[in-house]
């Protein structure tokens, strides 16, 4: 087999090159290659310095992805950085593209590092929940400094080559096209110098300040993670007076607390699933997706603006339509605030925003559309409605136009048949704030065409979203599991707990709010039936008061000028009315027992839901929780923490609740297997 590392001679100088498609994953091709070629430069005494660099399109991008969860084959990614460091001539790294991960820690054993402008340099391993464990949390602050070796350990995010030069992790910035002439040239000035620069053989300043500003700034980001915490940590000790080899086996030792731990399982699971979920089950592998050159939203309220924000930063001209003139003009002024106000923070020029608001047409004529390869109903739902649309937009677009509803719970396939093209139909399922989230929900209707799927499912990534299929029912995948923990919840309340405190424990497992915070952002009323002396239900009860939430100012909390939220005494005494009238005994609940009677019930449907084949896999479910409704992704998603947790205990469980549990669920728990 022919190794993916070669080596060139250009004059005194050994230029070893990594040529291993498509992001040079440090493999243990290429770890052994590497190994043979620095060797190889070391002793020939003819060369003077070594240059590692990389074909194709990037540096050492990181780990080779393939052999997670593998026995390591030697030699070890730490080995082969040691030796390159402890080489008695100068080694550059020349870089471009990205060098992350592996690929930063190989760089950062390198004596001297030469960038190209457009170059970003990072250790994202954080993400992964684990920490740089070939080294990088020692070097990294060595050369750059603790500050930014704990900006870069803990939250993974990449620099510039430009930053990485200020810091002195880069030695040089060089010519975007001249990469590996720059980097034989610099090779050749420092070949004669003496000491050679070494990460390990370096001092630390302590910086205990920076250190701390940093937890602060990022404190609520972190929460619940164990993997920043790590590398903090790890960054800490390296500037503690502790040796370099102290410091590795410190490294060492939280690399693998953190490898062997559930969190990072979690999070290295959902790696994979957020790339498995575009895949589609049944999907011809020869079906192309269609052109999707122009696109048409109708509605511009908060769904409609934030569905064609997506598409107009991705470069798509949207056609947008309302019914009347004062909701188009205020919907689109609310997309150039939302993109005024991106400006203003620096990620957008003011020539990009006038370019994205010069690719929207604002109409109030559904014939405006007729030129569109994709329509998205954004509007109210409300089956009659859309299904007078849709027969309207028939009549309208062209041929082999995709017409896609935003349905949050409503039938696709009802909605198609009011077509003359139900392959042409889809649900696109957008989540609120739709430019922010990054869930889609593709709902494929029993009609929906083979290359209407294909081309909504490719074109979630250019506008920055995480797509996954889902059958037709009502909910789909995420709102039909979210609606199981109503009850239990509701159920709770009955029997004495605070609202405050079954919130609490969800926002304590790493929700980003719980049953009531979410009821109040929604809004109390929604659905209400407008009757204030007809009092069903707690929510009737507070709705009656007008406790509508946030935007009254006071639903199941009550909120200060800021919306901050505060336990309120008229909602507690509204609740404890409310059960003595129906005679609802007290009982008391510990926080496992609170979480495992909202999240179980959840679980239990999501097997419903794979059982039924209305989601592909497992991990399509989790996908959706992650990044739909902010699940923790250091649980892996309900179907992932289900398995943690073990079934046969969610089957217990469910059974103490008097829920029916799922046969799927009874089936994998009894012959011991997982989601």
């Amino acid at each position: 087999m022919t190794s993916p590392i070669r080596t060139e001679r250009h004059g005194d100088v050994l230029v070893i090159i990594s040529d291993n498609p498509p992001v040079n994953a440090l493999g243990a091709a290429v770890r052994s290659g590497l190994d043979a070629a620095i060797r190889q430069g070391v002793a020939d005494a003819s060369v003077t310095a070594i240059v590692i660099r990389c074909d194709g399109r990037t540096f050492f991008a990181g780990a080779d992805i393939t052999e997670f969860g593998k026995p390591m084959q030697g030699p070890g990614l730490g080995e082969v950085i040691d030796m390159t460091e402890a080489a008695d001539k100068p080694v550059v790294a020349a870089i471009h593209g990205t060098a992350l991960g592996g690929g930063c820690e190989v760089a950062l054993g390198c004596h001297y590092r030469v960038a190209v402008p457009s170059a970003k340099i990072g250790v994202p391993e954080v993400k992964l929940g684990l920490l740089p464990g070939a080294g990088g949390t020692q070097r990294l602050p060595r050369i750059a400094g603790v500050a930014l070796a704990v900006q870069m350990t803990a939250l993974g995010d990449p620099i510039s080559a430009t930053r990485a030069a200020e810091a002195g992790l880069v030695d040089r910035v060089v010519g975007e096209d001249s990469l590996a002439a720059d980097a034989i040239a610099f090779a050749k000035e420092v070949a004669a110098k003496r000491p050679i620069p070494r990460a390990s053989e370096r001092s630390v300043q302590p910086d205990p300040e920076a250190i701390e500003a940093f937890k602060k700034a990022q404190g609520r980001k972190m929460r619940g993670f164990d993997a920043p915490a790590a590398n903090i940590a790890c960054v800490e000790k390296a500037s503690s007076g502790a040796s370099f080899a102290e410091g590795i086996a410190y490294e060492r030792q939280e690399f693998m607390t953190l490898m062997t731990g559930t969190q990072s399982a979690a999070q290295r699971y959902m790696f994979f699933a957020e790339r498995q979920a575009a895949k589609i089950n049944g999907l011809p592998a020869d079906t192309r997706p269609r052109p999707i050159r122009k696109v048409g939203v109708i509605g511009a309220g908060t769904m409609g603006g934030g569905i064609s924000m997506n598409f107009l930063q991705a470069g798509i001209p949207v056609t947008i339509v309302e019914t009347a003139q004062e909701a188009l003009d205020r919907g689109t002024g609310v997309i150039r605030k939302n993109y005024e106000n991106s400006a203003a923070k620096g990620r957008y020029t003011a020539e990009k925003v006038e370019g994205m608001m010069g690719l929207l047409t604002p109409t109030l004529s559904l014939d405006d559309l007729a030129g569109c390869d994709l329509i998205i109903e954004a509007i109210y739902e409300n089956m009659d409605v859309k299904k007078e649309l849709f027969a309207k937009l028939d009549k309208i677009a062209k041929p082999g136009a995709i017409l896609a509803s935003n349905t949050s719970y409503l039938n696709i396939d009802e909605i198609a048949a009011a077509t003359s093209r139900p392959e042409d139909v889809v649900g696109m399922h957008f989540f609120s704030p739709a430019n922010v989230m990054k869930l889609l929900e593709v709902v494929r209707g029993a009609k929906t065409a083979p290359d209407v799927l294909a081309t909504v499912m490719a074109l979630a990534k250019p506008i920055g979203k995480v797509a996954v299929v889902s059958g037709v029912c009502p909910g789909f995948i995420g709102n039909r599991m979210l609606s199981q923990r109503g009850a239990p919840a509701n159920q709770m309340l009955m029997e004495g707990v605070a609202p405050e405190r079954i919130d609490k424990v969800l926002t304590d497992f790493g929700m980003p709010m719980g049953v009531y915070q979410m009821s109040d952002l929604a809004g109390v009323d929604i659905g209400w039936h407008r009757d204030p002396t007809r009092i069903e239900s707690i929510r009737d009860a507070l709705a009656a008061k007008g406790r509508w939430g946030q935007k009254t100012g006071k639903g199941f909390y009550d909120y200060d000028e800021k919306r901050q939220p505060t336990p309120s005494p008229e909602t507690r005494a509204i609740i404890d009315e409310f059960r003595a009238k129906g005679g609802h005994a007290a009982k008391d609940y510990s926080d496992d027992e609170i979480l495992a009677g909202l999240l179980y019930p959840m679980v239990n449907e999501g097997a419903k839901i794979l059982d039924e084949g209305m989601a592909q896999r497992a991990s399509d479910i989790d996908t959706v929780w992650i990044y739909g409704y902010g699940w923790p992704v250091y649980r892996g998603g309900p179907m992932f923490w289900a398995n943690t947790v073990g079934l046969d205990k969610v089957v217990a469980g469910l059974e103490a609740q008097g829920v029916a549990v799922a046969p799927l669920l009874r089936r994998k728990a009894e012959a011991g297997e997982l989601f």
